[in-house]
């Protein structure tokens, strides 16, 4: 079976996985372990659990169990001594604590999900995501780093502190890899963080996969604030060391200019400046239910469908695929 590593953050890597675990492929997910926002946060900090966020949501993106189950673990309290904690990260961080790892914390919650593939923290190091901006103001974790304005006026320095040896499981996956898809996600938040693993670049250069470059379908004003495709690649590219994406699947769909208008405070569309034979253009919008726009967060407001991206991501293994029968012929 096909074997596709899908590397990213909670919402990115929850997009793709979705929308992938209704092929036939061997699929894992390598989730960074940089977020320490909300209830995230009080958990890593007031048990000092592993940050248990993301890779939920990766598990409930894999998940075959039924619509309650999920919704169960995705459910979040709304009010008393456990207000803004979601049951899911009550649930993984319990686990870290009864079994003593927090990997075998996402084994068992995958058991109890009877999820179709792995989740892997990229590492199992307690870590802080620290940024350095040309202003020479520190910013100190991935919620400051996730709630500035001022990254898109450069920055010195981005790191992990301290600095982790990556998980032995997440070198293995990408060392048996057919297929690695990075992206779609936060920039300095979901995807960056990864490659700041030590290990983790020197792994996806070494891979003889075919990697795919998801571009992200908005820009965060303040952090990435004009970009274009071309900016995307770019700074990625600095921290894997050269550009080894094959294909470059990118979002060419507008959305409504009601949510474009709504969306506005928080950032503009991402367009497609790159002339490149590997890009991959395709309309990959998710729809917005009626009657409920005003009650979504903006950063929820325009999204991927994970069917749609899924369907255009097979129709790249595909291709290669038969390029690779041909060739053996």
């Amino acid at each position: 079976m096909t074997r596709v590593v899908v590397i990213g953050g909670g919402t990115g890597n929850f997009a793709v996985l979705s929308g992938l675990k209704n092929y036939p492929v061997d699929l894992s997910a390598i989730v960074s372990m940089a977020d320490d926002g909300g209830s995230t946060g009080i958990l890593r900090d007031e048990l000092g659990v592993l940050p248990p966020g993301d890779v939920r949501q990766c598990l409930v993106a894999l998940s075959n169990s039924s619509s309650l189950m999920r919704s169960l673990v995705n459910y979040r309290f709304e009010n008393g001594g456990l207000g803004g904690h979601s049951f899911g990260n009550l649930l993984l961080s319990a686990l870290e604590k009864v079994t003593g790892s927090f990997e075998k914390a996402v084994e068992e919650m995958g058991r109890i999900l009877f999820i179709k593939g792995k989740v892997i923290p990229v590492t199992t190091h307690q870590v802080r995501l620290k940024m350095i901006l040309n202003t020479g103001e520190f910013l100190d974790g991935e919620k400051e780093i996730y709630l500035s304005k001022e990254i898109d006026q450069g920055y010195k320095k981005i790191y992990l502190e301290p600095y982790p040896e990556a998980n032995p499981h997440a070198i293995d996956e990408i060392g048996k890899a057919d297929y690695i898809i990075l992206g779609p996600g936060g920039l300095h938040t979901s995807l960056i963080p990864n490659l700041l693993v030590e290990g983790i670049s020197q792994a996806l250069l070494d891979s003889r996969a075919k990697k795919i470059f998801v571009g992200n379908l908005m820009n965060r004003r303040g952090q990435t604030t004009g970009y274009k495709t071309s900016h995307y690649l770019n700074e990625v590219t600095q921290f894997l060391g050269e550009d080894i994406f094959d294909h470059i699947l990118v979002n060419i769909q507008s959305p409504p200019e009601e949510l474009l208008d709504v969306y506005a405070e928080e950032g503009t569309l991402v367009e497609n400046d790159l002339d490149d034979e590997r890009v991959i253009t395709a309309q990959l919008l998710g729809t917005v239910g009626e009657g409920v726009k005003s009650d979504l967060l903006k950063r929820n407001l325009i999204r991927h469908d994970p069917e749609k991206l899924a369907e255009e991501l097979m129709k790249i293994v595909g291709a290669e695929e038969l390029m690779k029968s041909v060739g053996s012929i």
